[in-house]
């Protein structure tokens, strides 16, 4: 069955909702694409209207901002040391918005999110 980003069939309370219909084309979700670390692969999707999307399967690379300088890196990514979306992404080497990777100029926090932009853009933490 395809997933659908529409309403919970559940309340808050746990009732259920009567459907007022059933399920759209223009409602369709896409599976996750989950983003990991390995060689650069883009892909680029048809969304609706004609308009495309480039997303990242696969990456290496991450543009790492420096507050102390101001100023932009690329720096390759070494491994994820942590993500608050999943405790076993870790594992995995999912990017997801948030992880914390291990690059070889120190640990940096995500703030894009790979899977929907295409670009790993991360700052450094202490």
């Amino acid at each position: 069955m395809a997933t659908a980003q529409s309403r919970s069939k559940r309340k808050p309370t746990g009732g259920r909702y009567v459907p007022m219909r059933t399920k759209r084309l223009r409602e369709l979700a896409r599976l996750p694409t989950l983003t990991r670390v390995g060689e650069r692969l883009i892909k680029t999707l048809r969304k609706r209207g004609g308009k495309t999307k480039t997303i990242s399967v696969t990456d290496t690379t991450a543009n790492i901002f420096d507050p102390k300088t101001k100023k932009y890196s690329k720096v390759k990514i070494e491994q994820v040391i942590e993500n608050p979306a999943n405790r076993h992404f870790v594992r995995r080497n999912i990017l997801t918005r948030g992880t914390i990777i291990k690059t070889s100029k120190g640990n940096a926090k995500i703030l894009s999110r790979p899977g929907q932009e295409g670009v790993v853009n991360a700052i450094f933490v202490k």
